[in-house]
């Protein structure tokens, strides 16, 4: 029998059975279109990851205050207030693998213009974070030295903040309340977007670190020397273990802690945090597909079965054509043929019920997803060879 003869034989024989064929080919359908959209979720996992780290920079380490311990009971990070100026001041001039050193401290409060207002987060820095972060102005101008050494009133605010204070209005040069105290607005940062941990980068308000402990924020913060936070930039990102050893070592002298004691400070890699979820993400990934890879198998084993019950059915016509000269390979090439349309066809339909579904579920649940023409190639061999297998068996 030649094969064009076979096709149109096995094709014949599917369309006699139209709701068999498709039930038995919605395995498959099934199989495809959860491999190609969970490839695609988590590879949109991992390129959002990976873009937080070209946002943030893989260069970038965060120095935290420490815990503090009362009664048996544990404070969380930054309950302990132990870095300070004078800590920054030693990074800057003693590390020779830092090329920025930017101290800060942080808090929330009210932000007013007019009859808008909005509840952010605040935060008193120097014009060396920005450069630390990678962080450009959108409009208006930075924070100038001069406003540090007389703790001016003036404000950058995040791209969210702006949109929910002035909307369309040009922020700069209005005046807004920050906590009762009128501040100048003198720029607006480029949108940043979300943090690796879900936060809005751009839900904050910069003023000068000097103004925000005097002026904002209460407290122990109002202390002169006490940061928040210390921001460092390495020079490169290969210097970024380096640096993070002396940090650690010029820190511990700086507040004369023993061998035995321990540190009352952190220090966070943030391109190692980002990686390792690049790598969570890319397992999950895999398991996701696996998982949904399972479908393909289970369809695979429908097809075998539907072909059992067709050769059941069907020994009458397969003795008429072994009698009239038939091979057994003819017979077989046929069911074959049968199971490799169906398997074909079921790929095709779930390739494209993949992508409809990978797309649907960038929409609804705001989540960025990558169909990738590798997920779809795969998962159509793979049904092709379940096909083929399942059905010669």
């Amino acid at each position: 029998m030649k094969l064009r003869d076979a096709v149109r034989t096995a094709g014949n024989s599917l369309r006699a059975n139209p709701l068999r064929s498709g039930l038995t080919a919605l395995g498959i359908i099934i199989g495809v279109a959860a491999v190609v959209a969970m490839v695609a979720v988590g590879s949109g996992a991992e390129r959002s990851v990976e873009a937080a780290i070209q946002r943030m920079g893989s260069d970038l380490l965060i120095v935290s205050n420490g815990s503090r311990a009362s009664g048996g009971r544990q404070g969380g990070q930054g309950s302990l207030m132990t870095l300070t100026e004078d800590d920054a001041a030693a990074l800057a001039r003693d590390v020779v693998s830092l090329e920025v050193v930017a101290g800060s401290v942080a808090g929330s409060g009210q932000v007013v213009f007019g009859n808008r207002n909005w509840f952010t987060t605040l935060r008193g820095v120097t014009p060396e974070y920005f450069r630390a972060r990678n962080w450009t102005l959108a409009r208006g101008r930075d924070i100038a030295p001069e406003e540090i050494r007389s703790s001016a009133k003036v404000a950058l605010l995040g791209a969210s903040v702006a949109d929910r204070l002035f909307g369309t209005l040009v922020p700069v040069g209005h005046t807004i309340r920050i906590r009762r105290v009128p501040f100048t607005v003198i720029g607006v940062m480029e949108e940043k977007g979300p943090s690796p941990w879900g936060g809005n980068q751009d839900d904050v308000v910069f003023v000068p670190i000097t103004t925000a402990k005097k002026r904002v924020f209460g407290g122990r913060q109002q202390r002169g020397d006490l940061l928040g936070q210390i921001t460092v930039k390495a020079v490169s990102s290969e210097a970024v273990g380096t640096a993070e050893q002396e940090i650690t070592a010029l820190l511990r002298r700086q507040h004369r802690l023993s061998p035995n004691q321990p540190s009352d400070f952190s220090v966070s890699n943030i391109a190692e945090v980002l990686q390792a979820r690049v790598e969570s993400s890319r397992v999950m990934s895999l398991l996701l597909a696996s998982v949904a890879g399972i479908s393909l198998l289970v369809g695979g084993i429908g097809i075998m079965n539907i072909m059992l019950v067709s050769v059941a059915e069907r020994k009458r016509e397969i003795g008429l054509r072994m009698a009239v000269g038939a091979r057994r390979r003819d017979i077989m090439l046929q069911f074959v043929i049968e199971a490799l349309m169906l398997s074909v066809a079921g790929g095709l339909l779930g390739i494209a019920l993949g992508a409809a579904g990978s797309l649907i579920i960038s929409r609804l649940a705001e989540w960025p997803v990558v169909i990738g023409p590798q997920a779809m190639l795969a998962a159509a061999v793979f049904a092709t060879v379940v096909g083929l297998f399942f059905g010669y068996y």
